[in-house]
């Protein structure tokens, strides 16, 4: 499967609960900082939510 790699870029502050435990689920825990997951149904469902705090890029 493909892999892609999220970066966060803008600040969880000011965010809804949902949006915040969104990208803790992504594995994000401070700004700047970038995963690697497979790019599965789920995955692409959750950065979806929160596409406005991150960056996503394919491999």
């Amino acid at each position: 499967m493909k892999k892609i790699k999220i970066t966060q870029v803008r600040s969880a502050i000011n965010r809804s609960n949902k949006q915040k435990r969104s990208l803790v689920a992504l594995g994000l825990k401070k700004m700047h900082q970038t995963v690697e997951h497979t790019a599965t149904p789920q995955i692409l469902g959750i950065v979806e939510k929160v596409k406005h705090l991150v960056q996503v890029e394919e491999n």
